[in-house]
């Protein structure tokens, strides 16, 4: 009966392995743990249990602790039993050798008492892992006290109305921040301190900014922890500040001079004896090894010793780029120095005056909307030369914020440049200066004028930002002589505004001369050479800093002359950079270029003159740039006098086409346009001639030629400017006849003005126009207009060659109307008795008139030749005769021949042949008689004019075609389209009247007569070379 009793009792050893670790209580601990008796199996059941609950945990390490403290005090005794024994003999002055030798046999000892009593070793195995587990609860513990407890108050002012959210599925859970920031909720998990390793646990705090909880583990565990502290900081991340982790930084100790070791805070003053190395060694001996570090720890670097101070800087100076690298944040990486610099460090005053002066360029200097923040570490930064931090201090600085900017950004700066070259033992005066200068002479005018409107004379001295007085003159002239602005006079006018005023003596005339060569010598300087294209503002920087303050003022004043010289020029948009009123002070031409341009160009801007006010302003401008300043200063146009500027207005203005304007100018007693008649005459032909010239088409009704022929409506009327207007008149003639310069591209004014002999387009136009020949009087009056009215000798040519002309279209009327106008234009001049010392130009007339008349009466269809060549007999010359006679006794032979054909058909009776020389010749050819063909071919025969008249002499067509291309016009003319064929056959047979009658010989005279003929007028078809 009492074993059934027994056996129905619940095993308590069953029940604790049947409830989870949710399910245990403390109670559960009391009542089913400690009433059983194997010290073993309990301890093991304590240490096998990682709970979450710190009661109950609590409950189980006492216990686990308490059993196994048997096992321990039984250990401990039989070490100290065998260390008794073997000093019992022993005097107190044992050596050391005795002393070691008893040490070993104590630990071989323990040794073998843990070989055989395994239980107790065992035990010691679990009570040391029970006592760092304990260790441990006590610092989650302390953890938890201490850590942040979130705001209720927040909680509670949340309103009621989104307490109760209707689209809210289901309560929403609280956020992870507010999870670790509840009462008693550490960042770490209880079961995770008590299993996980404390390098790893502590990695893990520091990356999670856990900086209260890390301080705590690095506290009460700081010997397993020390040496590796620059991993754990490591972990820390680079933006958080150094001023919420400062606890855990490294500290110095000047006393010392290296690095201050922490003082551990373990839960025990006294290790248990199970801790104690010759336990733990005696435990690895036996095969029960107690908890070892995790083998990671292997590749993390250890410094158990504390660290120099060299060594302590270097750490910081890694720690801080690294931060101001990876993240930007140099608030993180300053506050990081400071905390160093606080405790002493040396090495560290550099690093923070560079970290203080990057943080003003980060988080001081203003930044464009659409830039992109530049990363900046301590290398580049140092890395970087001085010009170049001032322009990344003053990159986006305005007119409104560049003084402020400098006085609290750049200043700083050069003053900590300043202190470092004196600790070097270095001292630069000019340092700040020279850098603040040379800022000022690249940037931009703005930003110039608003530097000097911070700088004036009248501001106090602490607040101006250059407080040389000397110096902003010099910077001035540098800076607004070496710009290349040509629109920004305002801006120009108030740095002007801005700079000091001297008073300087007036009546030195040395001083005075010294200043002049000084803007001579100014003026040489900034003109290009090849060694430099272009004088910068630093280069006048030191052209002026020799100059003392006498020739700085009167510098100043030629400053302010080409101000108001440049503001004029701007005007009338023709401006020009300041540099261009040195260079041209003692150039003529470029002043007259300039003059010229603004009395020219300004109709072509957007504001356009267009009343006598604004001419008569422009006027005024421009005889103001002429004269000199107050000072005897030279101004734009002051090598021009006052006559030269009002013919470069005059021609300017009538270059424009506002000649009503002139007209008005020019009449008006008022205006300051005085010139000579001369003048005004030159002036107007000169502009109408350009006006010719640049115009495309010969019109003179529209377009550019217009314009040329109405200004010379300007002047009062004279020959020259009759003869211009009919010159104008005469190409607007020529260009209705369309003449073509090359084929499709008519002819331009400039092409007709630049032609040599204009006789010759007078040439191309009967040339090229049928009709033209029938107009006499249009042709006459062109060449007049072309500039030979009252030239009889062009009087002579034309008609010679409007005859020709004629003649070629078969037109005899016309041709012997003109001939015989030619002759009776010769026989005017003609004289002769003083024929032998004539006038060259009536020589020349005479010349074309008989070899006109010459070839004219050799045509054998041109009516009264014989008349014609009577002319040509009259006016040759004496050597010529010969020739001329040569043809008047051919055709005398051939009417010789006709009367007497004439008297024999009279007797025979035949009807009477009709009155003109072609039906006679016809009639005569058609009756096939052998005698009149042999007649024809003599008379023919006869025409040729052989040498037997002058055996030495040459042909005489081509003496004829020499003299009158020596004479005439130069330009022969096609007549090959118009004019008749001497060697066609139809208009041989047309002219005899009979088309079947004709005879072989006839024909065979008729293909002489052609060759002959065609001979005899070769001058005229361009055939002499044939």
């Amino acid at each position: 009966m009492s074993t059934a009793t027994t056996s129905s009792q619940p095993n308590p050893a069953a029940q604790w392995l049947s409830l989870s670790d949710d399910e245990l209580l403390p109670d559960n601990v009391e009542e089913l743990l400690k009433p059983i008796r194997d010290d073993l199996w309990v301890s093991a059941a304590c240490v096998d249990r990682i709970l979450e609950d710190a009661t109950v945990q609590r409950c189980l390490l006492n216990l686990g602790i308490e059993r196994t403290e048997a096992a321990a005090s039984r250990s401990q005794s039989a070490a100290t039993r065998t260390r008794r024994t073997s000093l019992g003999g022993e005097s107190g002055s044992e050596d050391e050798e005795r002393t070691g030798a008893a040490e070993r046999t104590r630990h071989a000892t323990l040794a073998s008492y843990f070989a055989d009593e395994t239980t107790d070793a065992r035990l010691c195995r679990i009570r040391a892992t029970l006592l760092d587990r304990l260790d441990r609860l006590n610092t989650f513990n302390k953890i938890c006290e201490e850590a942040p407890v979130a705001d209720e108050s927040e909680a509670e002012s949340i309103d009621e109305e989104w307490e109760d959210d209707p689209w809210a599925d289901s309560p929403a859970e609280p956020s992870s921040a507010t999870r670790y920031k509840s009462p008693g909720k550490p960042p770490i998990p209880l079961s995770s301190i008590l299993t996980s390793d404390l390098v790893e646990a502590a990695c893990s705090l520091a990356s999670q900014e856990h900086f209260v909880a890390l301080r705590i583990l690095m506290d009460h565990h700081g010997s397993v922890l020390w040496p590796f502290r620059f991993t754990i900081l490591d972990c820390i991340p680079e933006y958080a500040l150094a001023a919420e982790y400062r606890d855990l930084l490294p500290s110095y100790d000047p006393s010392l001079d290296a690095e201050q070791k922490s003082r551990p805070k373990p839960w025990r003053e006294e290790p248990d004896f199970v801790e104690r190395p010759e336990c733990t060694i005696a435990l690895e001996e036996c095969g029960v090894a107690p908890p070892t570090p995790s083998s990671r720890h292997s590749s993390l670097p250890i410094r158990p010793q504390p660290l120099s101070s060299s060594e302590l800087s270097a750490w910081y100076l890694e720690r801080i780029d690294y931060v101001l690298s990876s993240t930007g944040m140099v608030d993180a990486a300053l506050a990081l120095v400071q905390h160093a610099a606080s405790q002493g460090l040396p090495g560290l005053d550099e690093a923070g005056e560079d970290l203080t002066l990057i943080a003003r360029l980060v988080y001081d200097v203003p930044q464009a909307e659409s830039s992109a923040a530049d990363d900046w570490s301590l290398e580049r930064w140092r890395s970087m030369e001085p010009a170049d931090v001032l322009c990344a201090y003053l990159a986006h600085s305005t007119e409104d914020t560049i003084a402020h900017d400098i006085q609290h950004l750049v200043m700083p700066y050069l003053f900590v440049l300043e202190s470092r070259a004196e600790r070097t033992g270095k001292p630069d005066a000019t340092l700040a200066t020279g850098l603040l200068y040379n800022y000022i002479l690249n940037a931009p005018l703005g930003i110039v004028a608003a530097v000097f409107e911070a700088s004036k004379p009248t501001l106090p001295q602490g607040q101006r930002v250059v407080r040389d007085d000397e110096a902003m003159a010099r910077l001035a002239l540098a800076c607004l002589y070496g710009s290349d602005s040509i629109d920004q006079w305002p801006t120009m006018s108030r740095i002007f505004e801005c700079l000091p005023a001297w008073d300087t003596p007036e009546d030195d005339e040395d001083e005075a001369d010294e200043a002049d060569t000084t803007i001579a010598s100014l003026g040489a300087f900034v003109t290009p050479s090849t060694t430099r294209p272009r004088a910068t503002p630093s280069d006048l920087l030191l052209f002026f800093a020799p100059l003392p303050t006498t020739s700085l003022s009167r510098a100043l004043d030629v400053l302010d002359l080409h101000l108001e010289s440049g503001e004029i020029l701007a005007r009338w948009s023709v401006p020009a950079p300041l540099r261009w009123f040195l260079q041209s002070n003692s150039n003529i031409s470029e002043q007259r270029a300039r003059a010229n341009r603004m009395a020219r160009r300004t109709n072509a801007s957007n504001d356009k003159l267009e009343t006598q006010e604004d001419w008569e302003w422009l006027l005024e401008d421009m005889l103001k740039l002429s004269g000199s300043g107050e000072s005897g200063s030279r101004s734009a146009f002051c090598l021009l006098s006052r006559d030269d500027i009002i013919r470069t207005f005059f021609s300017g203005l009538l270059s424009t086409g506002n000649f009503d304007i002139a007209k008005t100018l020019l009449r008006s007693s008022s205006a300051q346009l005085s010139l000579d008649q001369q003048v005004i005459e030159d002036i107007c032909l000169s502009c109408s001639q350009e006006l010719y010239d640049n115009a495309t088409s010969g019109n003179y009704h529209f377009g550019d030629m217009k314009l040329a022929y109405d200004c010379l409506d300007v002047p009062t009327r004279s020959d020259r400017i009759v003869q211009e207007k009919e010159f104008i008149e005469a190409t607007s003639r020529l260009c209705s006849f369309n003449l073509m310069s090359r084929p499709g591209i008519p002819i331009s004014p400039i092409e007709i003005r630049l032609t040599k002999d204009r006789l010759s387009l007078v040439s191309r136009v009967l040339s090229s126009n049928n009709d033209a020949y029938k107009h006499t009087e249009v042709i006459l009056d062109l060449v007049h207009k072309l500039g030979f009215r009252g030239d009889v000798v062009a009087q002579v040519k034309t008609l010679a060659m409007l005859a020709e002309t004629a003649l070629q279209a078969d037109d005899f009327a016309r041709a012997h109307a003109a001939s015989e106008q030619m002759v009776n234009t010769v026989l005017l001049l003609h004289d002769p008795a003083a024929a032998a010392n004539a006038p060259p130009y009536i020589q020349a007339a005479r010349e074309v008139c008989w070899l006109t008349c010459f070839q004219l009466g050799r045509h054998p269809e041109f009516p009264d030749a014989q008349q014609t060549l009577a002319r040509a007999l009259e006016f040759c010359p004496a050597e010529r005769l010969p020739d001329v006679l040569a043809a008047w006794r051919s055709l005398e032979e051939v009417d010789v021949a006709r009367r007497r054909e004439t008297l024999a058909s009279r007797k025979r009776g035949a009807p009477r042949v009709g009155g003109h020389r072609r039906q006679r010749m016809s009639g005569a050819a058609g009756h096939g008689t052998t005698d009149a063909v042999a007649s024809l071919a003599s008379r023919l025969q006869s025409m040729h004019m052989p040498e037997l008249h002058i055996p030495h002499s040459p042909d005489a067509a081509a003496l004829a075609n020499k003299a009158f291309s020596h004479v005439a016009a130069n330009i022969p003319f096609a007549f090959g389209g118009r004019g008749r064929s001497y060697m066609s056959d139809e208009t041989e047979r047309s002219r005899s009247g009979s088309r079947g009658r004709a005879a072989d010989g006839a024909h065979v005279v008729s293909e002489q007569a052609s060759r002959v003929l065609q001979k005899g007028i070769g001058w005229l078809l361009g055939a002499d070379d044939e």
